[in-house]
C-alpha cells in the first residue's frame, strides 16, 4: 500500500471534492426556491466557475511555467469539460429543477457501475464477479434508497430520472477521463481549460435565457458564485489534483462520500427525511463501490 504523502493528499483532495459535490445539491435547490430558472443558475454556475478558476491561476504565478500548449491535449480537455463537466452539470440541474436532492443524488451515483462498464470496454473484459457483485449491490441500494417499494411508479417524474441517469453516465465519463487526459498539465489550468470549453457550449444553448425576468441580478450572481465554487471550482481543481495521486478506481470509492454527504445535507438544509430503508440503500451502494475497489486490489495483487 502506497505511504506517501502525496498519496494521502490525494485521499483529502478526491474526499473533500466528493464533500463540495454533496453540499451542493441541497443549495441547489435552494436557489430554484428563489424562482430562478434552470438556464439562468447554469449559466452563471459554470460562467462563475470559469472566471473563478482563472482568477485563480493568475494568483499562482509560479504555475505559469508550467503552462503549454498542445492540440492533442486541450482537444482532450475540451471534451471532457464538455461532455464530461458541463453536461453533468446541465443534466443534473434539470434532475434536481424536478426530483429531491437526496434521490437526485442517488440516481447520480449510477456512475459507479457505469465507470464500471467503460473500464470493462476499455480493457475488452467481462466485469469481474467482484464487480457484478457491486453492480447488484448498486441496483438493489438505488431501489430501496429512491423509496421505489413504498412510491408508486405513475407517481414518478421520468424526465427527471432520464436526466439523473444521463448525469451518471457524464460523471462517470468524466471520472475515466480526468486521470487520463493531458497528464502533465497543472491542475488549475486543466481545470480552467476544462470549464471554459464547456461554458461556451452552455452559452451557446442557454445565453439567451440567462437573464430573463431577473429583477435582482446581484442575487443571481450570488448563487452563481456560490455553486460556481462549490460545483465548479473547488470539486474539479480537488479531483484533477487528487484522482492521479491514488488512481480512478479508489477515486471512485473515496467519491462515494459524496452520496452520505448530500443526504445529510438534504436534511440539515431543505428537511428532507432520512428513513431507515433509504439508509439502508445508501448503505449498499456506498458496500458495492468497497466491493469493487476490493476485487480491483485483489486483481493488482495477482498481476
Amino acid at each position: 500500500m502506497k505511504t506517501s504523502s502525496g498519496y494521502w493528499t490525494g485521499v483529502v483532495m478526491v474526499i473533500a471534492a466528493a464533500a463540495c459535490y454533496g453540499i451542493m445539491s441541497p443549495v441547489l435547490k435552494l436557489a430554484y426556491g428563489h424562482d430562478y430558472t434552470f438556464q439562468q443558475i447554469t449559466v452563471h454556475q459554470v460562467g462563475m466557475g470559469a472566471a473563478l478558476l482563472w482568477v485563480l491561476l493568475l494568483l499562482r504565478p509560479s504555475s505559469w511555467s508550467k503552462l503549454a500548449f498542445s492540440l492533442k491535449h486541450w482537444a482532450a480537455l475540451a471534451f471532457t469539460g464538455i461532455f464530461g463537466l458541463s453536461m453533468t452539470t446541465v443534466l443534473y440541474n434539470q434532475t434536481l429543477e424536478r426530483l429531491d436532492a437526496s434521490f437526485s443524488i442517488v440516481l447520480l451515483f449510477q456512475f459507479m457501475w457505469i465507470t464500471i462498464l467503460l473500464e470493462s470496454l476499455r480493457g475488452r473484459k467481462w466485469p469481474t464477479k467482484w464487480q457484478w457483485a457491486a453492480i447488484v449491490m448498486a441496483m438493489a441500494g438505488t431501489v430501496l434508497a429512491a423509496g421505489l417499494l413504498q412510491n408508486k411508479l405513475t407517481d414518478m417524474d421520468w424526465a427527471g430520472v432520464g436526466y439523473g441517469l444521463a448525469s451518471a453516465f457524464s460523471y462517470s465519463l468524466f471520472l475515466f477521463l480526468a486521470g487520463r487526459v493531458a497528464p502533465g498539465y497543472d491542475p488549475v489550468f486543466k481545470s480552467a481549460l476544462m470549464m471554459s470549453f464547456g461554458f461556451i457550449v452552455i452559452l451557446v444553448l442557454y445565453g439567451y435565457k440567462a437573464f430573463d425576468g431577473v429583477d435582482q441580478q446581484w442575487g443571481l450572481l450570488e448563487w452563481g458564485f456560490a455553486l460556481g465554487l462549490l460545483g465548479q471550482v473547488m470539486p474539479t481543481v480537488f479531483f484533477n489534483a487528487g484522482i492521479p495521486r491514488v488512481g480512478s478506481g479508489l477515486a471512485s470509492m473515496l467519491g462515494a462520500t459524496e452520496l452520505p454527504f448530500a443526504v445529510v445535507s438534504a436534511w440539515l438544509i431543505l428537511g428532507e427525511p432520512i428513513t431507515l430503508i433509504g439508509t439502508a440503500g445508501i448503505l449498499l451502494i456506498l458496500g458495492g463501490i468497497v466491493v469493487a475497489e476490493y476485487g480491483a486490489r485483489l486483481r493488482r495483487q495477482a498481476a
